[in-house]
């Protein structure tokens, strides 16, 4: 095995895991990551390499709400669980819908730095006006339970999440922030995320993988393993720290993170301190 590309899909491993759930969009970091790697002329394997490791991260979240997932599948003859289970899958769909149809055209046109950090910019500046909302608001908070949800909430979060199809706005993000808007609390928004993550990640990495099947190689399962155990680790470790985290602060550092990288990317591309590719 070349230790040099298995050091570089370390790196894109730990970029996915550390980066999937937090508002600051994996996609968009994991973009600029391999044009600051060189894997410039490997764009089609990437995409099936990126695709596969995206898979660690979904298990990290299984494995972290094992039991609510257990609970849910055994007792979807419960109200509850049924419930749930619904407003998952209605917030699922906006996003699959819209990605199978328009997810060649926004690969490419907007899988470039310059779009990802315009997007970044963007993305801080709704969440910073997102916070500010719900600090001038507390009253608008009205669920505080994933299972005080409805349909209608579900569906509106499942359109926010659909924003997400554009890279460097971040999914986790834009289901955060709408979640947020539409009344739930910050933990709940976040936990939702969590479990909406689950059917939209592991729905778009089976239909990735379908599509560039032709590309994959038993020759590649060395590399992909070392980045999907990289991902599977860091992200199981990054969604434990945000709950954590979200217990007593904001998403404000996040926003001031996604513009001051977003200008840095502008700012080193405009100057030639970095010849980011178009």
């Amino acid at each position: 095995m070349d230790i040099v590309l298995a050091l570089k899909a370390l790196i894109m491993g730990l970029v996915e895991g550390f980066t999937e759930f937090l508002p600051i969009s994996s996609t968009g970091h994991l973009i600029l990551t391999e044009h600051l790697l060189g894997f410039q002329g490997m764009e089609e394997k990437m995409k099936v390499f990126e695709i596969v490791i995206q898979a660690g991260a979904i298990f990290a979240v299984c494995w972290e709400y094992r039991a609510r997932i257990a609970a849910v599948l055994t007792g979807l003859g419960d109200r509850k669980q049924q419930r749930f289970a619904i407003n998952v899958l209605i917030a699922f769909l906006p996003a699959a819908v819209l990605g199978v149809l328009f997810s060649k055209a926004i690969k490419a046109s907007l899988f470039a730095p310059v779009p990802v950090a315009l997007a970044f910019i963007i993305g801080g500046l709704v969440i910073l006006w997102v916070e500010k909302r719900e600090r001038d608001n507390p009253a608008m908070v009205r669920i505080h339970s994933v299972d005080d949800m409805t349909p209608m909430d579900a569906i509106k979060i499942g359109i926010a999440q659909a924003f997400a199809l554009i890279p460097g706005t971040s999914r986790s993000g834009a289901t955060i922030m709408g979640s947020m808007l539409f009344g739930l609390s910050r933990k709940v928004a976040t936990e939702f995320s969590f479990f909406l993550a689950i059917p939209t990640l592991l729905g778009a990495t089976v239909y990735s993988l379908y599509k560039e099947r032709a590309l994959l190689s038993a020759a590649d399962l060395p590399l992909f393993s070392i980045g999907t155990v990289a991902a599977f680790i860091s992200a199981f470790l990054c969604v434990r720290w945000l709950l954590r985290y979200i217990s007593t602060h904001t998403f404000t550092a996040f926003a001031w993170y996604r513009i001051a990288f977003g200008l840095l990317v502008l700012v080193t591309g405009y100057t030639g301190m970095v010849v980011w590719a178009d």
